[in-house]
């Protein structure tokens, strides 16, 4: 279990973070649509490959969530994925859910699907190069939700995941993402994302998952986008730390932040103030999929064959999120 322990800190550590670039086809289409680009297998290719061999990958970026496609694609220069990523010393991982479906008797909510023939599916992602492994629960926040069916469903099922995964020889990424969506307060968020944490490690521990082995994958602390409340950063990391005191057990690693909505400068900024009042051990850093890529995506879609100057973008994004990783961040370097 030590060598997952060790596959943990190396996706997390020394200022690196995890690239998600898990997007679905039909995600990544919408993606590539809003900005009038083709969503064909070789754009979508093209766009990747152009974040994974930049020159950023190997100082800031530990590890790569990539789709099903992606991580059986080759890249224009012979390599597969997985080894274009595996040169940068960064580590291929893989989602494995199949997605989020209308919960029964909760029908506003949503159960993430993808156990059935799961294990098979990790022996196939791990031929092909995978070591770590993502499945995102999602949860609504309201007056009554997340239920208790939500979050027990949810929970459940990210610790067979898991389990499952550790099984394999890789690590799992646990997500429980409770949405921005909403007109909540920050009060209430910290509320129901600690109840939906502390429920998921009751059930890691009862699938017996060895927590030293994982990497939790959390939203911020933070007010709905709906919401009045108007909240700062430091009040934005003093609850999230708060929050992840009191929720999660010592063993884990590290925890890899979902942006969740914010832009690319706000989920930088509130990371960088994270790190600069961590009174944990754990290890605080980014696994960003727009706020790593947003930027880079706006300028590939000007001119498909820029790929240095889409490079020289991604660089700058990926050095200001590992600059935050470790409190180094600050407003007058983060231009370009």
């Amino acid at each position: 279990m030590s060598e997952l322990n060790n596959i943990a800190l190396q996706i997390i550590s020394s200022g690196k973070g995890i690239l998600a670039a898990d997007e679905s086809t039909g995600t990544m289409t919408k993606r590539l649509k809003s900005f009038n680009v083709e969503s064909s297998t070789n754009n979508r290719l093209l766009f990747r490959e152009t974040l994974f061999s930049s020159s950023s990958m190997k100082e800031c970026i530990g590890g790569v969530i990539l789709y099903d496609e992606t991580i059986k694609q080759t890249s224009t220069s012979g390599k597969k994925v997985p080894e274009l990523i595996s040169d940068s010393n960064s580590i291929p991982g893989i989602k494995v859910d199949t997605g989020a479906k209308t919960l029964a008797n909760s029908e506003e909510e949503k159960i993430t699907e993808g156990l059935d023939g799961l294990r098979e599916r990790l022996k196939e992602y791990y031929n092909l190069g995978a070591r770590f492994a993502k499945w995102r629960g999602v949860y609504i926040i309201s007056k009554k939700y997340p239920s208790q069916i939500s979050i027990y469903s949810n929970a459940h099922a990210l610790a067979r995941y898991a389990a499952l995964v550790q099984e394999c020889g890789m690590v799992p990424i646990v997500e429980p993402e409770l949405l921005m969506d909403g007109n909540h307060n920050s009060e209430d968020c910290f509320k129901k994302t600690s109840e939906v944490i502390k429920k998921c490690y009751e059930q890691l521990e009862l699938h017996k998952v060895e927590l030293k082995g994982t990497i939790l994958k959390p939203n911020m602390i933070l007010p709905g986008s709906d919401s009045n409340e108007k909240i700062d950063t430091s009040k934005v990391a003093e609850m999230t730390i708060k929050c992840l005191k009191e929720s999660v057990p010592s063993e884990v690693p590290g925890i890899a932040f979902l942006s969740g909505g914010q832009t690319e400068k706000e989920a930088t900024k509130n990371l960088n103030e994270i790190n600069i009042k961590n009174n944990t051990n754990f290890i605080m850093t980014f696994s960003y999929g727009r706020a790593l890529q947003q930027s880079a995506l706006k300028f590939w879609s000007k001119d498909l064959k820029n790929l240095k100057g889409t490079q020289e973008v991604f660089n700058h994004r990926a050095k200001m999120c590992s600059l935050a990783s470790k409190g180094e961040w600050s407003e007058k370097i983060d231009k370009i």
